[in-house]
């Protein structure tokens, strides 16, 4: 709480607080590639057996994908992060939410890292209202914080504008309505840190409106905002700052302009 009362004191006093440090930061991938023979088991037992040894020589092979990345967010920033397919950025963010092990370096978090598509986990069978439930008890809100605002998570979605389909169950969802459902629970919680993989890929222009002006509020209540995306329109609307990686290395940091201007050279588009 000293803490939490510390931080918050820095940003009325207009100090820049950090949210997030990755310093030197190695995420390595280890993928078993030996033919071992037939069947889950024997490769199991050799796996076991082999333990220990080089990783080499029991045929696992390494995917370093995030290679000595270092930057500071601070509260209040939204920061995209863009790069080619297999670039290392969802990789990075789920590192940053504590899913992922560090190989070497460090990060560090102030507060609860939220990383959407995880945190709000919502299961197939069960209908969309109990996932608005179930989705917001995962994301640390109360009973009573998520009858509030499920009207507004419902509304916010627009799952409902051609139907009841949220008394349905998720598995007659399309991709896209099941990406704002779980966006829409995500924006329902003020968050210190939370990281968006591609959710505003999804659906019309107005919920891609909807959904940036969130971005904006939650800002505004001194969280830090990452957003992946491959859509630059999405990137320069909501972000004011973009880490740019490429094979796992941070190529460029910056404001949104300068970076998206060199990544348009680099890409061609």
């Amino acid at each position: 709480m000293a803490e939490q009362n510390t931080a918050q004191g820095a940003a009325r006093a207009g100090q820049r607080v950090p949210t997030v440090v990755a310093d030197e930061l190695h995420i390595v991938y280890r993928v078993n590639g030996a033919k071992t023979g037939k069947g889950s088991a024997t490769a199991a037992l050799s796996r076991i057996v082999g333990r220990g040894k080089d990783d080499a020589k029991r045929g696992v092979r390494k995917v370093h994908a995030v290679r000595g990345v270092s930057f500071v967010a601070y509260r209040g920033e939204a920061i995209g992060l863009i790069g080619s397919n297999g670039s290392g950025k969802s990789t990075l963010l789920r590192a940053i939410a504590g899913l992922l092990p560090a190989e070497k370096g460090r990060v560090y978090t102030d507060g609860q890292p939220s990383l959407l598509g995880v945190n709000a986990a919502l299961m197939n069978d069960l209908t969309g209202e109990r996932n608005v439930i179930l989705g917001g008890l995962a994301m640390g809100m109360s009973r009573e914080q998520i009858k509030s605002r499920y009207q507004e998570i419902v509304d916010f979605s627009g799952i409902n504008e051609k139907g009841d389909f949220i008394t349905l169950p998720m598995r007659t969802y399309s991709s896209g309505m099941a990406a704002r459902l779980r966006f829409s629970i995500a924006a329902a919680k003020d968050h210190d840190v939370l990281m968006i993989d591609e959710a505003l890929a999804t659906g019309d222009r107005k919920f891609q409106k909807r959904s940036e002006d969130r971005i904006r509020e939650l800002r505004k209540e001194a969280g830090t905002v990452f957003l992946v995306s491959h859509n630059n329109k999405s990137i320069r609307d909501t972000c004011d700052r973009v880490l740019w990686l490429e094979r796992g290395e941070l190529r460029m940091d910056g404001p949104t302009e300068e970076v998206l201007k060199e990544y348009e050279k680099f890409t061609g588009k």
